[in-house]
């Protein structure tokens, strides 16, 4: 078992900032690769970022590509990403995600733990 808590989330006006962290416990962290998802108000949750398990390789969606960073640190057993300019657009519950396997292809139902989400929003 892998838990999974997200925090960070807030209000923030557009333009601004935020850094996410996802900690971990349990089994071993750096056997996962790390994803956050996203579920904005009334809608599917969609992928936003992913680290593979060793931090080597990074994949982002097109809508925060070039705004977003996602790092880990393996000895902290946590992840972060990192949103600059932030758009009304990025109002969202967000989530992270642990994947045993790196597909390269992020779909809700591929993960294998998830955490309970921390929502952030992102006034106009």
């Amino acid at each position: 078992q892998v838990q999974l808590v997200e925090s960070g989330g807030g209000l923030v006006q557009a333009g601004g900032s935020l850094r996410l962290s996802c900690a971990a416990s349990g089994r071993a962290f750096n056997n996962y690769a790390m994803v956050w998802f996203r579920q904005p108000p009334g809608k599917e949750r969609e992928f936003v970022a992913a680290i593979s398990a060793a931090g080597i390789t990074t994949q982002y969606s097109n809508s925060v590509k070039g705004r977003a960073t996602i790092s880990r640190d393996n000895a902290e057993n946590t992840v972060y990403l990192q949103i600059n300019s932030l758009k009304p657009e990025d109002t969202a519950v967000y989530y992270c995600a642990a994947d045993r396997v790196w597909y390269g292809i992020f779909r809700p139902n591929n993960m294998d733990y998830w955490g309970k989400g921390t929502l952030v929003t992102v006034s106009s």
